[in-house]
């Protein structure tokens, strides 16, 4: 009976990422990262784990569904591709007005990895700008610029990464209710 070969461990950590990005599990996902890893893909720059977490943290409180395959992956490399399927919702939508009717993406993503101490070091995901840009943003100069330029995409999708976050905290403080602060009296 023939056996599978043994999987390698960074194969067994690429497979844990995008499982955990499946399950929207964006703790599990931090924790693949090296400390000092890097991310880039058509939008976002990020450099350590903690910039990786918070990225993945909105991400993952979206719609997010993800299909993927590892290509590959030894010692020191690994490539996956993926699809992904979200629905992108502008920057323009106001805050607290409820759900954004948003756009369906249906992405597909070559990721390619590099390893370091078991852990992610650097990730650089690619995909096709001008079709992310066209079912994001629908046609018109502002989706073909946005498809060509990533001076455009970048400031775009960290606002939004910087939106959320002072959301994130702001709803933290609400739910801590308010804080007992000592009087000096009685």
């Amino acid at each position: 009976m023939p056996t599978s070969p043994p999987t390698h461990p960074n194969e067994a950590l690429l497979t844990r990422l995008f499982t955990a990005l499946g399950r929207k599990d964006h703790a599990t996902m931090a924790s693949c990262y090296h400390v000092h890893a890097e991310f880039r893909d058509i939008a976002f720059h990020r450099k350590g784990r903690k910039e990786i977490h918070e990225m993945w943290r909105m991400i993952c409180h979206g719609d997010i569904e993800v299909k993927f395959m590892v290509v590959a992956a030894d010692d020191r490399a690994g490539r996956v591709k993926l699809i992904d399927r979200y629905t992108f919702h502008p920057l323009e939508d106001p805050p607290g007005s409820g759900p954004p009717p948003g756009s369906l993406v249906v992405n597909a993503i070559e990721s390619r990895f590099e390893f370091e101490g078991g852990k992610i070091r650097r990730q650089n995901d690619y995909c096709d700008a001008k079709d992310w840009a066209r079912q994001a943003l629908g046609g018109g100069i502002k989706s073909f610029l946005a498809g060509r330029i990533r001076f455009l995409r970048s400031p775009t999708a960290t606002a939004k990464l910087e939106r959320f976050l002072k959301d994130e905290r702001k709803s933290s403080k609400q739910q801590a209710g308010p804080s007992l602060v000592p009087t000096g009296g009685r």
